[in-house]
């Protein structure tokens, strides 16, 4: 099987159940930010030496992959979800432990911090701003179609977490916060 099939030269993609869209839809942009944050935590991992972070990384990508399909997926729920594309609430709680782990051992942030730090810090904040086009990608196609809140909570959340994630390898590399 080759990986190009000539069917997008056009401009359109397949959607799941096969019809055939514009790739410039608003649903193709949504899903195409999420797998683009996906690859941002991919490039991330690679400048963390902290195995724990690089595997709640992992976990999130996953979570986005569930999430990234789900919103490709124009039936709305319609066909029965494997498994792992479920996307309980649970999620966005996760991800709010995981923030309030992280920020048990910050300082108190007092101002506005410029982006930046080690480079695994710099990756983090620079995901986060993905993750807040995501956010905005998906918010625009809620304006015209259903979306389940769940997803809009776990990017909003998510945009947090890397910010925390940001602080906190910069706090472990040594590398001083600069306020705005």
């Amino acid at each position: 099987m080759r990986i190009y099939t000539r069917t997008g030269d056009q401009g359109e993609t397949s959607l799941p159940g096969g019809q055939r869209v514009r790739k410039s839809l608003l649903r193709v942009e949504a899903y195409g930010a999420i797998d683009e944050l996906s690859a941002c935590l991919g490039l991330t991992r690679a400048a963390l030496a902290d195995a724990e972070t690089a595997d709640l990384l992992v976990q999130i990508q996953r979570d986005l992959f569930a999430l990234g399909a789900q919103v490709a997926d124009p039936r709305g729920g319609e066909t029965s979800l494997p498994e792992k594309m479920a996307f309980p609430q649970a999620k966005v709680t996760a991800l709010e432990r995981a923030i309030d782990q992280a920020e048990a051992t910050l300082p108190p942030l007092n101002s506005f911090i410029l982006q930046g730090g080690c480079e695994a810090g710099a990756r983090l904040h620079f995901a986060r701003t993905v993750c807040r086009r995501a956010e905005r990608r998906l918010v625009a196609l809620a304006e015209q179609e259903p979306v389940l809140s769940v997803f809009l909570a776990y990017l909003n959340r998510l945009s947090d977490l890397l910010f925390v994630l940001a602080r906190l390898a910069n706090h472990r590399a040594g590398h001083s916060e600069i306020p705005w």
